[in-house]
C-alpha cells in the first residue's frame, strides 16, 4: 500500500484504492460485481483491405463495435454470438479471444468479453433493418474505424485485433461430462454413462460449439466420452472419430499417455476445427504438449473439471494465437 495525503485524523495515512477499472471507483475498498457483456470484431478481407463491422446508435450518435449484455445464467460465449447477430444480422463464426475491457458505465463496473470472428458463410453481405437502436451496420476499413470509433475502449478492442493473426482454427479439449462416482458403477467402467447432470450438459453443449463452427470430433472410446458430443454430432451432422489412445480404461489396460500426446499433436497439425474429448487423466499431458510445442508458457492448472474444456486458437501457420477455458454451462 502506499501513503497519500495528511492522514485520517486516526494516526493512519490515507490509502490508494486500486482496481482493474479506471479510474474512479464507487465502492472505496470493496467490490461491485460487473455488469458482463459479450461483443466480436466482425472481419473480413474484401476490396478495401482488411474490413470490420461497426454499428451506428442514432440515440447516441456514435459508431461502436457490436456488442451487448448478457442474460442472466447466459454462457458468454452463446451470448456474445446472439448480440452481434442481433445487432448486424450477421451470425459470427468465433476466433481467437481478445482481451476483455473494463470500465465505468454510469459509475458501475462494466466488463466486456471479446472474441475476434468472421461471419457465417463467408461473404459478410450486410441485410439489417434500421431500427431506434441501430440505424445503420457498414463494413469500414480497419484505419477508418479506428477514426469513427468514438470510445478508447472500441479502439483498443480493434487495437488488440490488429496485433494478433486475424485468421485461426480452434482445437477444443473437453473433459467429458458427469458420469456419477466411478465405485459406484459395477460394470465395465468403458461402459460407464453420463448421470443426470452430464445428460443435460450434453443438451446444452451443441450450442456452445455452434459459435465455433462445425468443428468435427475426435473422441475416447468410452461411453460417456461419446455421450458427452452425442447431441452435437447428431444436431449438426458432424461425425464421431473414435481413438483408442484417447481412452482411459480399456478393459483394465490403463493408457499410454505418449501415445495420447501423439495423436493430439496429430489432430493440432492437421490444422482443422475439432472437439477432442477425453478423460482427467490424459487432459494436463494433452494442454503441456501442445503448449510447448507452441513455445507458450505452462499454466499451473491444466487440469479441468468434468463439463469443462479448453480452446486453443491456433494461426495458420501453427502458432498458439490465444488460450481459454469454460465450463459448459456458466
Amino acid at each position: 500500500m502506499s501513503g497519500h495525503g495528511t492522514g485520517s485524523g486516526n494516526g493512519t495515512t490515507d490509502i490508494r484504492v486500486t482496481s482493474a477499472f479506471p479510474p474512479r471507483d464507487t465502492a472505496v475498498g470493496g467490490y461491485l460485481e460487473p455488469i458482463r457483456a459479450g461483443g466480436a470484431v466482425l472481419w473480413r478481407d474484401g476490396d478495401r483491405g482488411r474490413e470490420i463491422v461497426l454499428i451506428r446508435r442514432p440515440g447516441r450518435g456514435d459508431w461502436s463495435l457490436p456488442k451487448g449484455k448478457l442474460k442472466n445464467g447466459e454462457h458468454p460465449i452463446t451470448g456474445a454470438v446472439r448480440e452481434v447477430e442481433e445487432e448486424t444480422g450477421l451470425r459470427p463464426l468465433l476466433g481467437r479471444r481478445l482481451p476483455p475491457q473494463r470500465y465505468l458505465k454510469n459509475g458501475w463496473p462494466k466488463q466486456v468479453e471479446w472474441w475476434a470472428a468472421v461471419p457465417e458463410g463467408g461473404g459478410g453481405a450486410i441485410d439489417y433493418e434500421p431500427n431506434e437502436e441501430i440505424e445503420a451496420v457498414e463494413w469500414v476499413p480497419v484505419e477508418e474505424a479506428r477514426e469513427r470509433l468514438i470510445y478508447d475502449h472500441d479502439v483498443q478492442v480493434v487495437d488488440n485485433f490488429r496485433a494478433g493473426p486475424a485468421e485461426t482454427f480452434p482445437i477444443v479439449l473437453l473433459r467429458h461430462l458427469s458420469a456419477g462416482e466411478k465405485r459406484a458403477w459395477t460394470g465395465d467402467d468403458l461402459l460407464r454413462p453420463l448421470d443426470e447432470t452430464g445428460r443435460a450438459d450434453a443438451a446444452a453443449l451443441p450450442d456452445v460449439l455452434a459459435a465455433y463452427g462445425r468443428p468435427r470430433v475426435v473422441s475416447s472410446a468410452a461411453a460417456r466420452c461419446a455421450e458427452s458430443l452425442l447431441p452435437y454430432t447428431v444436431g449438426f451432422d458432424a461425425p464421431m472419430v473414435t481413438e483408442r489412445a484417447l481412452t482411459v480404461g480399456r478393459g483394465g489396460r490403463g493408457y499410454d499417455v505418449d501415445e495420447a500426446r501423439r495423436v493430439f499433436t496429430e489432430i493440432i497439425t492437421e490444422r482443422r476445427p475439432t472437439v477432442v474429448c477425453t478423460h482427467g487423466e490424459l487432459v494436463p499431458a494433452l494442454m503441456a504438449e501442445a503448449l510447448t510445442r507452441a513455445g507458450a508458457p505452462l499454466s499451473q492448472q491444466l487440469g479441468l473439471r468434468k463439463g469443462s474444456f479448453w480452446v486453443l486458437h491456433m494461426s495458420v501457420d501453427g502458432g498458439l494465437a490465444g488460450v481459454e477455458r469454460h465450463d459448459v454451462r456458466e
